[in-house]
């Protein structure tokens, strides 16, 4: 069983190219349903059937395991089982009538316009490691960029001439990403005066340095996030995500097309886009008085009186 785990991480980094976030995953879930078979004292991978594999949901269920963890499991378990039949290592794959649980719809958190520029003006601009965070939040409210590919960045993928991104995403999927005249500014002053000061007279192409002239790893910007916005008073959780969910957010209330932030985001399918639909409720008014034409003229009036 070990060789054949070994052989089908190999496949997911060689073969699929999947990112080292999925990798990792995937290995975390795959683990823990092993140890949940040697547990039961099922001894190969071709014993593994529909029966076990309920066994294992309930087994995650009492363990209290929510249900996104649960699908994400399972989904792992059902690559893992596409291989296996793909290699002819097993015959048939039992996970095909095993449903994933039914995830409850949440929409995603986002921060207000003002939230932002709060936490945009937190970073203290006279230290190295200031600029760089300014520039780094501003990039990330700018560009929708998921975690992963910000720390991932190299000098040559920026372009300040034009303002763009080459970004390799999900996939190894190369798009380019659009960033505005205040985040470019801030990543110019950073370069200039931040980045020079944090890589002393150490080498590397990574735009975003820790303190140690280093590439500043996907953990420190969760910290980064998390001092800024106590700083800036802010009474929500901020996680580099929200200000992904941000960024599509305010593209949509602001009349951006549906598919265009759908390749701004790097989303495959557009479904994935479709969540950021949702609009807030200072918009959602603004877009009804607009457009119906007795709400409309009421609204006018109510204006008017004001």
């Amino acid at each position: 069983m070990q060789e054949i785990f070994n052989r089908y991480i190999n496949h997911l980094e060689v073969e699929r190219n999947a990112s080292a976030y999925t990798v990792r995953n995937y290995k975390a879930d795959l683990l823990d349903f092993f140890h949940f078979l040697k547990e039961k004292k099922v001894a190969t991978l071709d014993e593994v059937d529909r029966h076990v594999l309920r066994d294992y949901l309930a087994h995650l269920v009492r363990r209290g395991i929510v249900k996104a963890s649960i699908a994400r499991k399972l989904s792992a378990i059902r690559s893992f089982y596409r291989y296996l039949v793909r290699e002819k290592i097993i015959e048939a794959n039992p996970i095909k009538t095993v449903s994933s649980p039914k995830l409850d719809k949440r929409l995603p958190s986002f921060l207000t316009l003002g939230e932002v520029k709060r936490l945009l003006e937190a970073p203290d601009l006279s230290t190295p490691q200031g600029l760089r965070d300014r520039a780094l939040l501003e990039l990330l409210y700018a560009s929708g960029l998921r975690v992963s590919e910000l720390t991932g960045l190299e000098l040559g993928q920026i372009n300040l001439d034009s303002n763009e991104i080459r970004v390799w995403g999900k996939g190894s999927k190369e798009r380019i990403v659009l960033m505005g005249e205040p985040a470019a500014e801030a990543i110019k002053v950073y370069l200039a005066q931040g980045r020079p000061e944090l890589i002393g007279k150490k080498k590397s192409n990574a735009l975003f340095l820790n303190r140690y002239g280093q590439r500043l790893p996907e953990r420190s910007v969760q910290k980064v996030l998390e001092k800024y916005a106590a700083k800036a008073g802010l009474k929500k959780r901020v996680h580099p995500h929200m200000l992904r969910h941000t960024f599509a957010t305010h593209l949509l209330d602001g009349g951006a097309d549906l598919r265009v932030v759908q390749e701004l985001l790097g989303h495959e399918r557009l479904s994935s886009t479709q969540i950021y639909t949702h609009v807030t409720k200072k918009q959602a008014r603004k877009v009804y008085l607009a457009a119906h034409p007795l709400a409309k003229e009421k609204g006018n009036e109510t204006e008017d009186k004001e």
